[in-house]
Order: C-alpha cells, then sequence, then structure tokens
C-alpha cells in the first residue's frame, strides 16, 4: 500500500493536466489546446494563413440557410468567396462539404435537404475556380445537429453546410 501513496500526487496531477485540457475545450486537431486559438500562434495555428485553424476560425468554415432552402444567401456568397480564395492558395488541400438541416421534417427530406445545400456550396466554390476534383459532398440531414433545442435560435444553426478540409489529397 506505501507504493500507491507515493505514485498517489503522479496520478492526481495527469488526471488534473488531463481534466484542464477538457475545460479548455480539449486538443485541437491542429496540435493545439483551447477552443479559443489560444497557444496556436505558430505554425499550424489560428494566425498561420496555411493552416485548417485560420480556415475553420478566421475564413470560416460554415455557412447558414433559411428554412427549406438551398439557395446561399450574401453572407454565405461572402464567406464562400474567402474559402475559394484560400484553397485556391492552399492547392495542398481538399475539401469535403457537408450539407445539415433542422430537426424539423423526415430523416429523407432533410437528407435531400442537406445533399441540396452541400452540393449549392460545391458549384459556387467551383464557379470561384476550385477544381471540381478537390471537393466532394455529404449530407448528414438532421443526424448531426450542432444545437439541440425545439427553438428557432437551435433551428437557425442546424441548417447550415460545412466546408471540412483535408491536406495531401490535393490533386
Amino acid at each position: 500500500m506505501t507504493s500507491f501513496f507515493r505514485k498517489a500526487p503522479v496520478v492526481l496531477l495527469v488526471s488534473t493536466l488531463a481534466l484542464a485540457a477538457c475545460s479548455q475545450g480539449g486538443f485541437r486537431g491542429d496540435g493545439a489546446l483551447g477552443a479559443d486559438g489560444a497557444g496556436a500562434a505558430g505554425a499550424g495555428g489560428v494566425n498561420d494563413p496555411t493552416s485548417s485553424a485560420y480556415f475553420n476560425q478566421v475564413v470560416g468554415d460554415r455557412v447558414l440557410f433559411a428554412v427549406d432552402q438551398s439557395t446561399l444567401s450574401p453572407e454565405a456568397q461572402t464567406i464562400l468567396n474567402g474559402q475559394a480564395d484560400w484553397l485556391m492558395s492552399n492547392p495542398e488541400f481538399t475539401a469535403l462539404i457537408e450539407g445539415h438541416a433542422d430537426e424539423q421534417g423526415t430523416r429523407e427530406y432533410n437528407l435531400a435537404l442537406g445533399a441540396r445545400r452541400a452540393a449549392a456550396v460545391q458549384e459556387y466554390l467551383i464557379s470561384r475556380g476550385v477544381p471540381g476534383t478537390r471537393l466532394r459532398t455529404i449530407s448528414y440531414g438532421k443526424e448531426r445537429p450542432i444545437e439541440i433545442c425545439s427553438t428557432e435560435a437551435c433551428y437557425s444553426q442546424n441548417r447550415r453546410s460545412v466546408t471540412v478540409i483535408s491536406a495531401g489529397l490535393g490533386a
């Protein structure tokens, strides 16, 4: 039992650090800690214009849609112009465009709506010069909400398209 008490401070320290990482937003895919960009100032971080963190947080990785619509708003077009410029400047990246819908309606209807939203984004990016070979689409319909409640505030956040970029897969 003496061995346990000697190891307890180490176990406590490791557990505390793990919980601290969770409370800061966890470890992000770009190797930085936290959800607010803290610690992401170097290469690959939010201040590196060639990084996925920069794309997600500065350019913007998502556009929102009106109810039952796949038409791009002027705000969506502005974000997509930034995405197109970023993708053209970073040809080593490809993009998966996810289409999403709110929880209203049937599963089948929302899968089709999500597909139309993803296709609208793909077509727009292609019209801005991004090669179609670098873009794929998928629809999740209402299966992956980011907000869960039955109010318009939640529904509006779930009616979206998200552009997920990947490195090393360019055409």
